[in-house]
């Protein structure tokens, strides 16, 4: 499990390469459409402000949360747009840049300060603090994708991306759920390329499903944000090949993805 402060302190360092995307665009550039159809990047901006929101409020107010969360049933794409709304409402870009680095800043202190080993509630089932924020690490990667694609920033990563590289790993299942398939029941193993050319491994050194390739382009493999022909990964095994086609690390529906060729491909970005 990740340590619960450094992995604070990542998700702290991930906001705040978010925010320094966003700190000095016009007006008109937080009008600009993403790659996720009918986002702007106000729209991701506020994405990250209630997801961040939903989390400082579980870790922090957890009867609160349980309230916040009741009404979302079983509409799930309908409850993401609904909470958008506050903080896309909130006015100018400014205003709306102010309420999200508040948000994220209750979420980090909320969650810096649970117990070690007390679980936080969360969206199905309760998660110890360290991997909630390694969840809202793989949010800070997506989303913040999303709008360096569209400003055309080529973002520099650090490895403090193993958290999510570990939160990905724990969740491999999460693509077969999100399509109502059977996960097979053999395990598979990941060996993943630090920015730093460190070697991550995870799972059984004899297993015959593999996956490897660097860790940049796996976190842009299980956030959809490019598609795997335009990735530096490998899979062995008809299992692992599989998975480059459904993997996420996100729980609801997958969404479009991206397609073959949509971005310059470039291992990294």
């Amino acid at each position: 499990m990740p340590d619960s402060q450094d992995v604070i302190s990542a998700l702290a360092a991930d906001g705040d390469a978010v925010d320094a995307l966003v700190a000095n665009l016009t007006d008109a550039d937080w009008k600009r459409p993403t790659p996720a159809p009918g986002w702007t990047v106000a729209h991701q901006i506020a994405h990250l402000a209630a997801t961040f929101k939903i989390a400082g409020t579980a870790a922090g107010d957890p009867e609160a949360f349980k309230a916040m969360v009741a009404g979302i049933g079983q509409d799930f794409d309908g409850a993401v747009q609904q909470s958008l709304k506050p903080y896309l409402a909130s006015g100018t870009p400014q205003l709306l840049l102010e309420r999200w680095n508040a948000e994220r800043r209750t979420a980090e202190q909320a969650l810096a300060a649970v117990p070690a080993g007390q679980p936080v509630p969360w969206l199905v089932r309760p998660l110890p603090a360290p991997v909630l924020a390694a969840a809202g690490m793989m949010e800070l990667f997506g989303h913040g994708q999303d709008i360096a694609d569209t400003l055309g920033v080529h973002r520099e990563h650090t490895d403090r991306i193993r958290y999510l590289v570990e939160f990905a790993v724990r969740t491999w299942d999460f693509g077969y759920q999100a399509r109502g398939l059977t996960p097979p029941e053999a395990e598979f193993r990941f060996e993943i390329t630090a920015p730093s050319g460190a070697r991550w491994e995870f799972g059984p050194a004899d297993a015959e499903q593999r996956v490897s390739g660097p860790a940049v382009d796996f976190c842009l493999l299980v956030t959809r944000r490019r598609h795997r022909d335009d990735l530096a990964l490998t899979a062995e095994g008809k299992d692992a090949d599989a998975w480059l086609d459904l993997a996420q690390a996100y729980r609801g529906p997958a969404g479009e993805g991206r397609t073959p060729g949509q971005f310059r491909s470039q291992s990294g970005n």
